[in-house]
């Protein structure tokens, strides 16, 4: 079986050509349905790519294990990411999409795993949007090259899950790395509100 047929998903074609394709990546308890009307919403016409994560968690699925609330397991989030980067490139070629145009849009745990990506398969993302990321549990080595890389950053002030300093520390990883990093702090919670979908739009349509 294929990396493509192991995940479930979701693909939506474009309806519109020179749009970026949006890889969608639920938080735990999601799956491949979670993110499409966001998608739909933040970038009208373009295509969609949503793969449910892989791993249970007590029946709710996720991209890959952790040991513990805010815990989590390096190994197999690395092995995770390389499975989905793979699944990626698979449904690029099976769907017709450009490999080389696509942004991650990630929440929670779905931030993560992006997060991951790109610290591990750069050339997997074109760029990607974060939503209520923590930060890496590993620091790569060799460190990635994102330097054509722009990722947004949307945290919660009121985030019950998130510690305040992990958005941060992602960002600074991030540009440490090379990528333009655009940080918003809202007046939100842990869930996504309608001004992470207001600037969502405009980041990815400054791209």
């Amino acid at each position: 079986m294929t990396t493509l047929n192991r995940f479930h998903h979701r693909f939506i074609p474009a309806r519109a050509d020179d749009l970026p394709t949006l890889l969608l990546l639920h938080g735990t308890g999601g799956n491949e349905e979670d993110l499409v009307p966001l998608g739909e919403m933040i970038l009208p016409h373009a295509a969609l790519i949503s793969p449910r994560g892989q791993i249970l968690e007590n029946g709710m699925p996720r991209f890959f294990r952790r040991l513990a609330e805010g815990v989590f397991d390096v190994e197999d989030m690395i092995a995770r990411v390389g499975e989905l980067t793979e699944f990626l490139s698979e449904a690029s070629a099976h769907y017709g999409f450009d490999p080389h145009a696509v942004i991650g849009v990630g929440f929670s745990n779905g931030a993560n795993t992006a997060a991951g990506m790109l610290a591990l398969h750069p050339d997997s993302l074109l760029s990607a949007a974060l939503i209520r990321p923590m930060a890496l549990p590993f620091i790569p080595d060799p460190m990635p090259n994102l330097q054509s890389k722009s990722v947004l950053i949307l945290s919660g002030d009121y985030d019950p899950i998130i510690p305040r300093d992990h958005p941060e520390r992602l960002t600074q990883f991030l540009e440490s790395a090379g990528a333009q990093v655009e940080f918003h702090s809202l007046p939100a919670g842990h869930g996504l509100t309608a001004q992470d979908a207001r600037i969502l739009q405009e980041w990815l349509a400054s791209r």
